[in-house]
């Protein structure tokens, strides 16, 4: 052993006296010679939120909202994204990099200088919280429609949660369009966009970080991958926003389209808008990462029509076993009791009136069963009413909600949750919170029978002014996955749009500290 490794290894074993050696534990189990690691609430998390509907008739209204149990102070704020380009052009922001930004100088994600190196206020948080447990609110119109993007900290930082939903009275995405803003991240799947003529559909790609993002939005149709310069290396600038329409990205128009977007550098928000000019719109969420199995929750029971679009993103074909989980058990589709998903093709099929009055979730599952069953990903386009009354919405596959979800901005009247239990039976608690004007929260119980969907109105807050948020806590039992409908009726059409609520990992691992001397062992013991 050299001088310099004893020097090393005699400074490391003085810190280990005093501090210990941290070292991480399985969930549920214990490292070497230490305690469990333990879940603790997150410190800071991000959020980032498209830009609405520019129409002239579009209000928005934002809400958000954190449940309690953070710890200490601390506060959520957003700001608008800086528009980079419209992507009318096909380009997406292609060619764009840093050198405009150059003289910026940049606080806390603030600017302070503009190009020109001249002073600029700071922006103003949209949207501040600094209390859990209380909604806040604010409305825009069509002319203050921006993307935001934010972080929270401290108390507010567990479950923090914003909604965006957007009323268009009239003309093409007329109805509500809703989403719930999003993680930034590197990998993203959409199934069901489409560039048929009667749709517009934008994929919003939004850049929370002080860095550009270098994206890829690849297209994948009933034959497989459809080939666009146009949609490769996409420049998204620093806290800035780039809508990309799809059908410039295609050399013809194509329906049942799986879009998938990937990071190639830094990461970025990603939501898809999807607006018809006959049967209204709705944001195309992102589905969860392929997997073999897929759970699509909250299927209204007067849809009157279903449609589902699946692609196996891998090399080998996926053949699946189709249910609709019901208040009073699983039922195969008539008809359509399976489905062959051919490997990088999207495959589309009409479900028509799937529920038969009465609310439901879909289910996906391996023919086959095993570990090497085809992952694949799924979505639904979900229609009500009829004629030139209709209105649509997503339902994405998503992930199980572990512990604890949240969806804000629910009504007095027009909130439906949707709870599915595939597997075994699920204790849940529902508690609505106090209004963003009043009121006081109310908690309720239910348990949600195996292989079922329960479908309820959540409990109104005593006394509620203003809306209010719905937090669902699974206490015990199997897996549970969970969605929100809101509906607000205008006439005879039925607008409405669902929300799927995956978890919302408002913990995360913490490793405990505590002495581990092997560490400055070599490999010969010494």
């Amino acid at each position: 052993m050299n001088r310099t490794s004893t020097t090393l290894i005699g400074a490391v074993a003085a810190l280990a006296a005093v501090t210990g050696v941290s070292a991480l534990a399985a969930p549920g189990g214990e490292e070497n010679g230490g305690a469990a690691a333990g879940r603790r609430p997150v410190e800071r998390s991000t959020l980032v939120c498209p830009q609405p509907s520019v129409s002239d008739v579009a209000e928005t209204r934002y809400t958000a909202f954190a449940p309690e149990g953070g710890k200490g102070k601390g506060k959520a704020e957003l700001y608008a994204a800086e528009k980079a380009d419209d992507g009318s052009g096909g380009d997406g922001g292609k060619g764009k990099d840093d050198k405009g930004d150059k003289g910026d100088k940049d606080k806390g994600g603030k600017r302070e200088r503009n190009r020109a190196g001249e002073k600029k206020p700071e922006p103003k948080p949209f949207l501040p919280l600094s209390t859990p447990g209380k909604p806040v609110t604010a409305d825009a119109g069509a002319s203050d429609s921006s993307a935001y993007f934010g972080s929270a900290d401290g108390r507010v930082a567990p479950g923090w949660t914003v909604q965006q939903t957007t009323a268009v009275a009239v003309g093409a995405g007329r109805g509500i369009q809703g989403t719930a803003c999003s993680v930034p991240d590197t990998d993203f799947w959409f199934p069901g966009a489409s560039t048929d003529k009667q749709r517009q559909d934008y994929v919003h790609l939004t850049n929370p970080d002080d860095s550009s993002a270098v994206v890829d939005v690849n297209l994948y149709g009933k034959k497989g991958r459809i080939a666009s310069e146009a949609g490769e290396g996409i420049t998204v600038p620093p806290r800035s926003t780039v809508p990309v329409l799809l059908s410039t990205l295609t050399p013809e128009p194509a329906i049942n389209l799986g879009v998938h977007v990937v990071a190639r550098a830094g990461r970025v928000g990603a939501q898809v808008q999807a607006v018809d000019e006959k049967i209204g719109g709705d944001w195309v969420p992102s589905v969860t990462d392929p997997s073999p199995d897929a759970v699509l929750p909250g299927i209204p029971g007067d849809a009157t029509a279903v449609r589902l679009v699946v692609l196996a993103p891998g090399e080998n074909d996926a053949d699946l076993k189709l249910r609709l989980a019901t208040s009073s058990g699983q039922i195969a589709p008539a008809g359509h009791e399976t489905l062959h998903a051919r490997a990088g093709m999207t495959t589309a099929v009409d479900l028509k009136d799937l529920t038969k009055g009465e609310a439901g979730s879909l289910l996906l599952t391996p023919t086959e069963g095993g570990s090497d069953a085809t992952p694949v990903v799924a979505a639904l386009r979900v229609t009500r009413g009829k004629g030139s009354k209709q209105e649509t919405a997503f339902i994405p596959a998503t992930a199980p909600l572990a512990d604890r979800a949240t969806a804000a901005d629910n009504r007095e009247k027009g909130s439906r949750l949707s709870l599915t239990a595939p597997g075994k039976s699920v204790k849940v608690r529902v508690t609505s919170s106090a209004g963003s004007k009043g009121g006081k929260p109310v908690s309720r119980t239910y348990t949600v029978k195996g292989k079922t969907t329960k479908s309820l109105a959540p409990p109104p807050p005593q006394g509620v002014d203003g809306s209010f948020a719905v937090t669902v806590d699974r206490l015990s039992g199997g897996q549970l996955y969970a969605s929100r409908m809101l509906e607000q009726r205008k006439g005879k059409l039925p607008a409405f749009t669902v929300q799927t609520l995956p978890d919302d990992r408002g913990k995360v691992l913490v490793p405990h500290s505590g002495q581990n001397l092997s560490v400055l062992t070599d490999g010969d013991g010494n």
